[in-house]
């Protein structure tokens, strides 16, 4: 509140929209912090046994610690399926009128709409679109460069018009008013249309708008389209595979926490509940950061996309099944 009361200050903004912006705050909130909820929750009831010497009495009459175990495990588990759908598109749509908030609003990270839009189409076929109109689908100012396969520092053709309409019946976009250049042997031939049917471009109306949103504001089918789109165009899709898994490894780090903090609690300790939460706490920490570093990793080619997302899971999952196992049963 205190970070972004300056801005609402500086551009006189109602109370309407501070309340919406907060509203629509609270998915991603409960997203980051669902993990260290979920520990702290069986943290302190399995902490509580504990000290109590309750755990050992349920010991005693014959239930081992793995069948104590279950139900943290199966509830820890349901939760972090429903944080896949929740993480993967509730807090995506929530983020979506946030950002809209901070661009309209608050004039952070600015993007006018459709505006000063360029992409690769292909590996060799570059669009560039001064301003596309949402509510028409037409593109004004338009450029299609392509280069040659072999050297992709030489341009063998390029199409320059002033508006361009995407056609549904043939599924192709129409430019209007506008030259087609060709480039060959240091010579170039020009071709002036008033109307030219393109239909070999990879990308819709939809997509056009698609392409300059921001991975906090895509759900999970529309990051992994995204990819597939990336990869057909040419470009590296690393970074978007590394937001598509990293959601869903995240998602089950609550299921993952539990099992490592569980095996912690368990044992009586001096200090009581207080040691347990200060070791548990500080090892989540250490698992956030260790899944930070491998998607650094990840982001710098040195992983595979896959790998660097659930890193982290992988490690802590072996780890906690070691402790379960050393534990005293």
């Amino acid at each position: 509140m205190m970070e972004k009361l300056d801005d609402f200050i500086d551009e006189n903004t109602s109370f309407n929209i501070i309340v919406q912006y907060y509203l629509v705050f609270i998915p991603e909130i409960i997203r980051l912090m669902l993990p260290v909820s979920v520990l702290l929750g069986g943290l302190f009831t399995v902490g509580k046994l504990s000290n109590q010497n309750e755990l050992t009495a349920i010991k005693s009459s014959g239930v081992s610690f793995y069948r104590f175990t279950v139900p943290f495990l199966v509830t820890a588990f349901l939760i972090s399926s429903a944080a896949v759908y929740f993480g993967g598109y509730v807090v995506p749509e929530a983020n979506k009128h946030r950002i809209y908030i901070e661009q309209n609003y608050l004039k952070k990270g600015i993007i006018h709409s459709g505006s000063n839009i360029y992409f690769k189409d292909s590996s060799t076929r570059i669009v560039t679109i001064s301003y596309f109109n949402i509510k028409t689908n037409k593109a004004n100012r338009v450029s299609i460069q392509e280069f040659n396969s072999n050297d992709l520092t030489k341009m063998i053709s390029r199409i320059d018009s002033k508006s361009m309409s995407y056609d549904t019946t043939s599924s192709s976009w129409i430019l209007k008013d506008g030259a087609q250049r060709f480039f060959y042997d240091n010579k170039d031939s020009v071709h002036i249309f008033s109307k030219l049917e393109v239909n070999y471009l990879n990308f819709t109306p939809e997509e056009v708008i698609q392409k300059q949103k921001k991975p906090d504001e895509m759900t999970l089918d529309e990051l992994n389209d995204y990819a597939k789109t990336q990869l057909n165009a040419g470009n590296d899709p690393t970074r978007i595979n590394i937001e598509y898994h990293s959601r869903l490894a995240f998602a089950f780090a609550s299921f993952i926490v539990v099992l490592f903090g569980l095996t912690i609690s368990a044992n009586k300790r001096k200090g009581g509940t207080a040691i347990q939460f200060g070791i548990s706490v500080l090892l989540t920490f250490v698992y956030l950061v260790f899944m930070k570093i491998s998607q650094a990793f990840g982001k710098n080619g040195s992983l595979d996309p896959l790998l660097t997302a659930w890193a982290a899971n992988i490690v802590f999952f072996i780890a906690g099944i070691v402790n379960l196992i050393r534990i005293k049963k």
